[in-house]
């Protein structure tokens, strides 16, 4: 019988309990034939099992508790192995107890004396754990963190999600974009996006750092090109977005602007935006770290020709229905998901009456006045423009109001104007 079927002690007595009244009522030769079949279930002797029979088979509590086997100079010592293993587990600490303490007792850190030494060699594993327990139990627990109060600006937010089938521009998703590399460490710059979920109209600003500064900065820059009007803002619950400033700025710019937010871990609430961070961003830059003004520059230089290419001559595709498919038994077994033709945001935005007409026909003669396969070449000279700079040098400190290359924004008139100036002299140099 191998040890996982060995009987526990209560299994044998409740065993012997149910064999007891065949027991009792057997005759001479029949009881030996009970008592072999007791012994090979059981394993227990024959004159055990007799007594067992004779008596009422009930546990009854023990007499005379069992003394301590190790005493505190075991518990100090496993206290300081403990300490010095990093507190792993009993069953990776115990075979290392005597090499161990040994070597502690090399360096003075520990009292090793012979009959210590013994107790360690034969310590189970599951003293070891029983004792380690209890001195976890014993130490002194650090007081709990206070809960940080909620942020009354988050709580007048309303959480959810923009539908997918939201009918009219002007509800953007919003998210910010990390370009810090493997260390998130300093300063660094970071991508400000924005999309569109009625017509995948996308706008993207570099900043260095998320000062309110540089964040209010990037958000006037994408309403100076954006040619229709925000209805609705939707981030995540970043303070970078939720600050006394920018709520502020936003108040002043959009009396009537919509603020809402995303739950919390819950990214698929900005699904679009998301989505557009992998194929409008990564897809470029990757995960390499920018840090300098002059990236900083540079990338917003590469965002405009972007902004050109991917609203006006990238198609994109939008969900037009969702049809639940269901087995035989009634349960749902996937959801089919149909799109529309694939357009330019701008060709979806002009089928709206979103847009003002003088805009249209402006924007209208910037797209046939511009060459997409010179604006596709420039924006990968661009890009390796963008590799080519060295990073931050240590030490050196950068004035990052140098990256506010909107003249309104260096001073203290902070007016927001419609103006496309800067995208006509961008398709003068890519005709």
């Amino acid at each position: 019988m191998s040890t996982d079927d060995k009987m526990t002690i209560d299994e044998r007595r409740k065993y012997l309990r149910r064999m007891k009244p065949r027991y009792v009522e057997a005759s001479r030769p029949e009881r030996s034939r009970l008592l072999d079949d007791m012994m090979h279930v059981t394993e227990l002797d024959r004159k055990t099992i007799i007594r067992l029979l004779k008596g009422d088979l009930e546990r009854k509590p023990r007499q005379r508790q069992r003394g301590r086997s190790y005493g505190l100079e075991v518990d100090d010592a496993l206290r300081v192995i403990a300490e010095t293993l990093d507190h792993i587990c009993a069953e990776r600490m115990t075979p290392q107890l005597v090499v161990t303490a040994q070597q502690l007792a090399r360096h003075g850190e520990l009292n090793l004396t012979p009959a210590l030494l013994t107790q360690l060699q034969q310590i189970s594993v599951s003293s070891t754990r029983r004792r380690l327990q209890r001195l976890r139990q014993d130490e002194p627990r650090l007081p709990r963190p206070k809960p940080k109060p909620a942020d009354p600006l988050r709580r007048a937010v309303p959480m959810g999600r923009i539908p997918w089938d939201q009918p009219q521009p002007g509800h953007f998703e919003v998210d910010l974009v990390h370009h810090c590399g493997p260390s998130a460490s300093g300063e660094y710059i970071h991508t400000l996006q924005l999309i569109d979920v009625r017509t995948g109209w996308s706008e993207r600003w570099a900043v260095l750092g998320r000062s309110y500064r540089v964040m209010q900065a990037a958000f006037q820059g994408c309403l100076a090109r954006l040619p229709f009007p925000i209805i609705e803002l939707h981030p995540d619950n970043g303070s970078e977005f939720f600050n006394q400033h920018l709520v502020r700025f936003w108040a002043e710019a959009i009396p009537e602007l919509c603020l809402s937010r995303s739950r919390p871990y819950h990214k698929n609430d900005n699904r679009f935006v998301e989505q557009k961070n992998s194929s409008l961003v990564r897809a470029y830059l990757g995960y390499d770290r920018f840090d300098t003004v002059a990236q900083t520059q540079a990338l917003n230089r590469l965002y405009d020709h972007m902004w050109l290419y991917h609203n006006f001559f990238q198609p994109v595709m939008r969900l037009e229905t969702k049809t639940p498919m269901t087995t035989a038994a009634g349960q749902l077994a996937q959801v089919k998901r149909t799109y529309d033709q694939a357009k330019a945001p701008f060709d979806r935005l002009c089928a709206t009456e979103a847009i003002d007409p003088t805009d249209r026909l402006r924007l209208q003669a910037l797209r046939d006045q511009t060459n997409p396969r010179q604006l596709h070449r420039e924006i990968y000279n661009l890009l390796d423009q963008l590799f080519r700079l060295p990073p931050a040098t240590p030490g050196l400190t950068e004035d990052i109001f140098e990256t506010l290359d909107i003249p309104s924004l260096k001073g203290e008139d902070m007016s927001v104007t419609l103006s496309f100036d800067r995208m006509t002299s961008l398709s003068d140099i890519i005709i």
